[in-house]
């Protein structure tokens, strides 16, 4: 386990500290000085040479897809780029070969809409959404089983919550599935990058997810894995030259697709988006998931326990938290103090009535309690 003296080396990675308090990973985090180089080194390379070096551009986009596939536990062949979460759930949800009848079960009540509106958009195909129940901010294997049905073809969920943070327990729920032959679709963005993640373990047949949150990267570019032994049943619904095995001969038409995760990469790929993804996972797997999630875990232990002490309502509880604490202070003014955090220069974000605070490994403790000085400032007015 490496020390927090060891962790803080890595502050100097990111600048916004000099700035902000910063506590928003489950929204939108800011990248590091790493990120930002390994960007610049591709736009350097393409002002200056133009395509000359383009087999390194693949080089370094294949290289990322490895690291992707270590950070969830899969093979490489299994890992599409994709431009976000949404993208990769929409891939699932449009390339599955439903018949009308099909369910899938969803707790539409508290999933963000990007796990919402792929199934949906099936209801012209004959697919019914089966809402499940969500128990203190999340979905249980009680909760799933509950839902199940002899139509249930997928179980959508999400591996965090957004707005509570409740983790869900993907191995009790993916083990369900198995036994009861039904696909597992997970949201993995309030989870990658936050917490170890592994899709073999969990039975998990498809995960989506984008960098610009616990991944520490940047907006339009993620993954998505998808289980070699369902791949041969998702069909892409976008298709290009890339899709195809003999994708860079173009001086021929042969349409055979890939038998990989690659057949849903249509076309050219982001480069300065996967070199990003790239130093991004770099930076998260050198410093070691477990330190990570170790780290985390520290924060906000330390600041549950401080804002309980002034009154606060916080949640969710230890045994159900990843990364993200939700808080009511005293008197209820979430509004206000809102509003008072950041004009004082806190990041965080306002989800169904609760302020949300998610740090990361390069927070401190020190910076826990500046915030919980300032929630007792205002509390105390």
């Amino acid at each position: 386990m490496t020390s927090s003296r060891d962790l803080d080396t890595y502050r100097s990675e990111f600048p916004v500290v000099q700035e902000q308090l910063y506590f928003n990973h489950a929204g939108v985090a800011p990248t590091s000085l790493r990120v930002a180089t390994a960007m610049r080194e591709w736009v350097e390379d393409l002002v200056q040479h133009g395509v000359r070096y383009e087999r390194g551009w693949e080089a370094r986009t294949e290289n990322t897809r490895r690291l992707a596939a270590q950070m969830v536990g899969a093979a490489p062949e299994e890992i599409a780029f994709v431009r976000n979460t949404g993208h990769g759930l929409g891939l699932v949800a449009e390339g599955l070969d439903w018949r009308p009848g099909d369910e899938v079960a969803v707790a539409s009540s508290i999933e963000y809409p990007s796990n919402v509106y792929p199934w949906l958009h099936l209801r012209d195909r004959g697919v019914t959404v089966r809402e499940m129940e969500p128990r203190d901010g999340g979905v249980t294997p009680e909760t799933v089983a509950a839902a199940l049905t002899r139509r249930t073809r997928l179980v959508a969920l999400s591996s965090v919550q957004f707005a509570s943070g409740y983790r869900t327990d993907l191995e009790a729920i993916g083990a369900l599935c198995e036994r009861s032959g039904v696909l597992f679709c997970v949201d993995g963005i309030q989870s990658v990058g936050c917490i170890p993640v592994d899709v073999k373990k969990s039975r998990v047949h498809f995960l989506s997810a984008d960098s610009h949150k616990w991944m520490l990267g940047v907006s339009g570019v993620g993954f998505l894995y998808v289980d070699r032994n369902v791949l041969p049943r998702v069909r892409p619904v976008l298709v290009g030259w890339r899709s195809t095995t003999d994708a860079w001969n173009f001086n021929r038409i042969q349409f055979e697709l890939r038998q990989e995760a690659t057949k849903f990469e249509e076309g050219s790929h982001n480069y300065a988006g996967t070199y990003a993804l790239g130093a991004a996972l770099g930076l998260l797997l050198e410093v070691g998931m477990e330190n990570v999630e170790a780290r985390i875990r520290e924060l906000l232990v330390h600041l549950d326990s401080e804002l309980r002490a002034i009154g606060c309502e916080t949640g969710p509880s230890p045994e159900h938290r990843a990364g993200i604490l939700t808080f009511l202070p005293p008197r209820g003014e979430v509004k206000a103090l809102a509003s008072y955090l950041s004009e004082r220069d806190v990041s965080f974000s306002l989800r169904r009535g609760r302020i949300r605070i998610s740090p990361h490994f390069y927070n401190q403790p020190g910076e826990i309690d500046r915030l919980v000085e300032m929630v007792r400032a205002f509390s105390g007015r």
